[in-house]
């Protein structure tokens, strides 16, 4: 008997980002059309066609309901988007955002807070509902590595950027989201500390330093709130390669506990190479 082909029931890793961006754009495009069919459709499109505000939100509708380039792919878990389609809808939600927060708060300003309520109450809550969409949008178009650490896989995430170790070929490819910094020897990279809490530069050794020593906390109140955060660096330093010398790969904040396991991490495996 012929077997029957097994499908998994599991998504595509990436799947639920396209699902919620084109589920945010439907409730928009839901809400627009509620709102054209109160005002009438004619009258609507006359302000719409008069209005800037309302092209950038066509603009920014079209991309959320059709996605164009969005595929969700395994190798890619955090990314199903191109990069170019990232980088825009996060410019048109926070232009959006920032537009809608300005007109919420002018009415508020203007019309005072009993009929800013009122209004919210009629609308169904829609003048905070946008606002929130908006910024959801904003979020999970944020800037973020190509995937998380998995340090049995060797891959590496810092910030933004993602590092992939092939310990069959010794060499490391360096990612910045989507975008492909470059492909190095392993052999030639090493991580570079950031500096003490006395101002001196940590050693070579300071993967074995205990991690309170290498990153201080931060200090509470206002100047713990400017401080400047930790940054490591990935260096790359190659003898074959004239004029390229002890060069900077990237430069990431250590922003997170997550952050500074995956850079002790590397360090340690980029030692073992």
């Amino acid at each position: 008997m012929a077997r029957t082909k097994q499908t998994s029931a599991t998504p595509a890793p990436g799947a639920g980002t396209v699902f919620a961006l084109r589920a945010i754009g439907l409730v928009l495009v839901a809400r627009w059309v509620f709102s054209m069919s109160q005002m009438g459709y004619v009258s609507s499109l006359r302000a719409m066609t008069s209005s800037p505000w309302a092209c950038v939100n066509l603009v920014l509708l079209f991309l959320l309901i059709f996605l164009p380039g969005a595929r969700a792919r395994a190798e890619r878990p955090l990314h199903p988007l191109p990069q170019w389609l990232r980088q825009s809808l996060r410019l048109l939600a926070m232009l959006t955002f920032g537009f809608a927060v300005f007109s919420v708060g002018l009415f508020t300003w203007h019309a005072g807070w009993r009929r800013a309520v009122h209004a919210l109450a009629e609308s169904n809550g829609w003048l905070v509902v946008a606002p929130a969409l908006y910024a959801v949008v904003m979020w999970i178009c944020r800037p973020r590595a190509l995937w998380r650490t998995n340090i049995a896989a060797r891959r590496f995430a810092i910030g933004r950027y993602a590092i992939s170790l092939d310990p069959t070929t010794g060499t490391a490819v360096v990612w910045a989201e989507s975008r492909k910094l470059g492909q190095y020897d392993a052999r030639e990279l090493s991580v570079k500390w950031p500096q003490a809490a006395g101002g001196n530069g940590v050693s070579e050794d300071a993967a074995a330093v205990p991690a309170p020593s290498l990153f201080p906390a931060r200090q509470r109140g206002w100047r713990g709130a400017f401080s400047s955060r930790p940054k490591m660096e990935l260096l790359w330093d190659s003898p074959a390669a004239a004029g390229h010398n002890r060069t900077t790969v990237f430069r990431a904040p250590l922003s997170s506990e997550g952050d500074r396991s995956a850079a002790r991490a590397l360090d340690s495996t980029l030692r073992q190479v």
